[in-house]
């Protein structure tokens, strides 16, 4: 994802994760690195998003029973 089409201000309680492992060459290699927003939105920043089960699951429920 391209950072221009990043917001400039994040929520308070964003997470920045950084997921890596030990390369061949005993440095660290980057995996992937995603930004975890309160509501439970994952923005992957290799361009995709999803939201975390447990959000999504709970969003699911309150839309269940939410009024008609």
């Amino acid at each position: 994802m391209a950072a221009s089409t990043l917001p400039s201000h994040f929520p308070a309680g964003t997470h920045y994760v950084i997921e890596g492992r030990r390369g061949k060459s005993g440095k660290l290699q980057i995996v992937s690195r995603e930004l975890i927003m309160p509501n439970g939105r994952c923005i992957r920043l290799d361009g995709t998003s999803h939201e975390r089960p447990r959000a999504a699951r709970a969003k699911r429920q309150r839309l269940a029973s939410a009024p008609i």
